[in-house]
């Protein structure tokens, strides 16, 4: 089903059109490096200032409210310019195996994400910050790390992107 689904997206004349413009193919592969910056580097100053490497100079709530909204404009931007990128492609996307270890990678370090900002203002009322804190916050910047790696060789090992 889902490979059906693929091959119609991959077909469709409008995702056909949009994935046929170099200009639009250029504009969509910078939005995708964009967001994708906006996104990790948002998440990793956030997770970074838990685990007391950066920004000491503000609390952790304080941080995560400044940089959040970053946050998902990155994954907007992302998410959008992805599913285009995705489209043109999308059974050899499908059949390549590390494209899907990229997709669980995401999807787990977005897990990692959604929690450290749901848990940042608890986390920052007792004195220090909590040993689960930190390890949610290590594990966040261990997972985005893993999806730029698993990202990088997409195209490096199935030829797909």
């Amino acid at each position: 089903m889902l490979l059906r689904l693929c091959f119609w997206l991959q077909h469709n004349s409008w995702l056909l059109a949009v994935n046929s413009s170099v200009p639009v193919s250029a504009a969509l592969e910078a939005a995708h490096y964009a967001g994708f910056f906006l996104l990790v580097g948002s998440i990793a100053i956030v997770d970074l200032r838990l685990l007391g490497a950066a920004g000491r100079g503000q609390s952790p709530s304080e941080l995560a409210r400044q940089l959040f909204p970053w946050t998902w404009t990155g994954f907007a931007f992302t998410l959008v310019s992805g599913f285009f990128m995705f489209s043109g492609d999308a059974v050899d996307f499908y059949r390549a195996p590390i494209f899907r270890v990229k997709l669980l990678v995401i999807l787990l370090a977005v897990i990692f994400g959604l929690l450290v900002q749901w848990k940042v203002p608890q986390w920052d009322r007792p004195p220090a910050i909590p040993l689960g804190a930190k390890l949610a916050a290590f594990l966040s910047l261990a997972l985005w790390i893993g999806a730029i790696l698993a990202s990088v060789e997409v195209p490096a090992i199935s030829g797909v992107g």
